[in-house]
């Protein structure tokens, strides 16, 4: 540690610090441009010059080194004279569009230059002008005569989401941001560029002219798409979700969310919403009022139960529904005397687990690994903020290892790829074990060849003290899921890695936990997708997109009695008797379970859309009508706790360790398989991203093969 004195204050700080690090320690506020606590230094804005003792000149204080016994001074007459004056050079060029810009009341160059620029201006030549860019259609570039050349966006690319699409090009007042020869912006974290510009030069285009940000309440909440349970601060208008922007979680995301978490809003206030509660009668959608379609929902699944027994009712639901939810739906299910309700409508192999299966180890700690094994995942596209902590550990010299059935671009280092068959995976997993075994001195669990490939992989997993092997989408969904786990937990024992599931949605965890999942006897959802059923409720789920059996389910699910849909969107209308809307995220309260275990829960943003209710508050309402017993929750919060057996107020941060197991005992099967996983692209994901039209019109979005949104209606 090294101390040094600033602004009359001793401060103690890590050798090789900058004085912008010791000022923030110290709590005290340098102005700056170009500086980002998550970006590498540039120093080009020069706005953050401090006076240090003994030298000549005021130095930037992003990019000078701390040394011990420095005195240094950040509101001295040279500091605030030598600031005053590179704000005057910044605001030479900029615009004088403060009222109709988008960033106006939270524009950091707005804020430093009422206490550092001037009344007046020196300069009377004309102001450049900057040529509109279109870089796609979630990133406005159409005001870019207001950018300071901050770099901001540049970096950001470069090293956080690790592909450089913009850059500068020219020099002196000719210097602009702009991409490569006309292309398009199209990182799956591009918005964080939003975020990070200190002026209104890169803004939303969505968001464009809507509100003005003091006219927004700002609310918070948790992303429901992927297994990383992002923060969230939702902006409000009127009713209407207008915004959403990350809300800082140094042990969940950071300061970032992926672009499908900062969009997807859109779909809230689209034309597909479900308003109020529908009926099919004479093959015509009819609406009715809220007592009509329960009643009518509770006398058909009484008829089905007396006629044909409780085993012929059952449910598919959604991990992208709450924790409340979920439980809800499965007590319902089982008060009916039925064991089958599943949320795996993507997997191909339906083992029983001894406990939540889960990422085996902490977000946070993805940043800090040494060696990593992925195994089936995109990882990029499947989880945008883990490739990214990944992306980080990468940078501090981590070896990324890879099986997968292709090459793969993460946008990061990948140092040994082992290419097979999807339905040869097994067998390449045990190809590793097989080196790995070779190396120690030790028998493989399965027969295997030792590969170039596989040894270098091997080599690098016994290398180091923090490694992972970590199973994706694809290997969650494969049809030997369970004998890829059973040889990544044999090889995370030899080594000492860590073994876990990415997993795929935002509850995949939770809907394990709260046991989503059919009890003895009861039919999964390949079963239950093929038929099995007379009454099928469908909670936030739309089986044709959101299962492997693609438009096949149709036919098994027109074949029940009565099908029930809970959705805050119309659909499954083709064989659904009846629509109840329910409410997405930003309406209701509830929690989710992401990757690691942490319960995050969230209330509701704004109040429900039309007659739409919350689909906790609908499922009770309908056990009540059944009567079945144990439903007399009065709050999501109640449901909660009853979740998790706790009377004392005090609700859990993260599910127990006793609930959360990756533990696989299974032979493993090394004959090849001949189902392909189902892993959905990452604007298909669910109903919300499918539903979101700047989305729909990414680079993304146009490659994947699935209807588009207008057919969603």
């Amino acid at each position: 540690m090294i101390e040094i004195e600033l602004d009359g204050k001793k401060v103690e700080i890590t050798e090789g610090s900058m004085v912008m690090h010791a000022a923030e320690k110290a709590g005290t506020y340098i102005p700056h441009f170009c500086y980002h606590k998550k970006l590498s230094i540039a120093a080009n804005c020069r706005m953050c010059l401090v006076d240090v003792e003994k030298m000549p000149k005021p130095m930037p204080a992003c990019a000078t080194p701390v040394t011990q016994g420095m005195i240094v001074r950040t509101k001295s007459d040279k500091a605030i004279k030598a600031q005053k004056s590179v704000m005057e050079f910044l605001l030479i060029n900029h615009p004088l569009d403060c009222p109709i810009c988008d960033q106006g009341g939270e524009c950091q160059l707005q804020d430093l230059a009422v206490g550092y620029g001037g009344a007046t201006s020196r300069y009377e030549e004309e102001k450049r002008v900057v040529a509109h860019k279109d870089v796609g259609p979630l990133i406005s570039m159409e005001e870019m005569s207001r950018c300071i050349q901050c770099t901001r966006c540049v970096r950001f690319g470069q090293e956080v989401a690790g592909v450089m699409e913009l850059g500068m090009s020219h020099r002196g007042e000719h210097a602009e941001i702009e991409t490569f020869v006309g292309q398009s912006v199209d990182s799956e974290l591009s918005g964080n560029m939003i975020d990070i510009c200190p002026v209104g030069a890169l803004t939303s285009k969505p968001f464009r002219y809507s509100a003005r940000t003091w006219e927004l309440s700002r609310r918070k909440s948790v992303s429901p798409h992927d297994s990383a349970g992002a923060n969230l601060v939702v902006q409000v208008k009127n009713n209407k979700v207008l915004r959403v922007v990350p809300l800082e979680n140094e042990a969940v995301n950071e300061c970032w969310i992926a672009d499908r978490d900062r969009f997807s809003y859109e779909s809230l206030n689209s034309d597909h919403r479900l308003t109020s509660p529908m009926l099919k009668q004479g093959g015509k959608w009819i609406n009715v009022d809220w007592q009509t379609a329960l009643e009518y929902v509770a006398n058909g699944l009484k008829v089905i139960k007396s006629n044909q027994g409780g085993g012929a009712i059952g449910a598919l639901v959604s991990p992208h529904s709450t924790l409340e939810e979920l439980y809800l739906a499965g007590a319902l299910v089982r008060g009916l005397g039925s064991e089958n309700i599943d949320y795996r409508l993507r997997n191909a192999e339906f083992d029983t687990p001894v406990g939540a299966r889960y990422l085996g180890t902490s977000i946070a700690s993805l940043s800090h690994l040494q060696s990593v094994l992925v195994v089936g995942s995109n990882l990029r596209k499947d989880h945008p903020l883990f490739a990214q902590r990944i992306r980080q550990a990468v940078r501090a010299g981590c070896v990324v290892n890879v099986l997968a059935s292709g090459a793969v671009d993460w946008a990061m280092p990948v140092r040994n790829t082992l290419q097979a068959a999807t339905a040869n995976w097994v067998q390449a997993l045990a190809d590793i074990a097989t080196a790995i075994g070779a190396e120690k001195g030790i028998a493989a669990p399965a027969p295997g060849n030792a590969s170039s490939t596989a040894q270098a992989i091997a080599k690098s997993l016994l290398a180091g003290e923090r490694k992972a092997v970590l199973l994706g989408n694809a290997a969650a969904h494969h049809a030997k899921a369970s004998s890829l786990l059973s040889l990544a937990n044999w090889i995370g024992e030899q080594t000492g890695a860590r073994v876990g599931f990415l997993t795929e949605a935002a509850n995949t965890v939770g809907a394990q936990v709260v046991g989503a999942l059919p009890g003895p006897g009861g039919l999964n959802a390949g079963q239950i997708l093929a038929g099995g059923l007379k009454a099928a409720i469908l909670l936030n789920t739309e089986p044709e997109f959101d299962s492997v059996a693609g438009a096949r389910s149709k036919q098994g699910l027109t074949s029940c009695e009565m099908v029930v849909t809970l959705s805050p969107f119309k659909t499954n209308l083709e064989f659904s008797d009846v629509l109840l809307p329910v409410a997405p995220f930003t309406e209701t309260s509830g929690s989710f379970v992401n990757a690691e275990g942490r319960v995050q829960s969230f209330h509701a943003v704004v109040k429900p859309l039309g007659d739409t209710r919350p689909a906790w508050k609908v499922l009770r309402v309908l056990a009540n009508l059944l009567n079945v017993p144990g439903f007399a929750f009065e709050s999501s919060q109640d449901v909660l706790a009853h979740i998790h057996a706790d009377t004392t107020g005090v609700l859990p941060t993260h599910i127990p360790a006793s609930r959360l197991s990756n533990v696989c005992a299974v032979v493993p099967d090394l004959t090849p398989s001949n189902v392909e996983p189902v892993v959905a692209p990452i604007y298909q994901l669910d109903g919300l991203v499918r539903r979101a039209p700047s989305l729909q019109l990414t680079a993304d979005a146009r490659g994947t093969t699935q209807k588009s949104v207008e057919t969603l209606a």
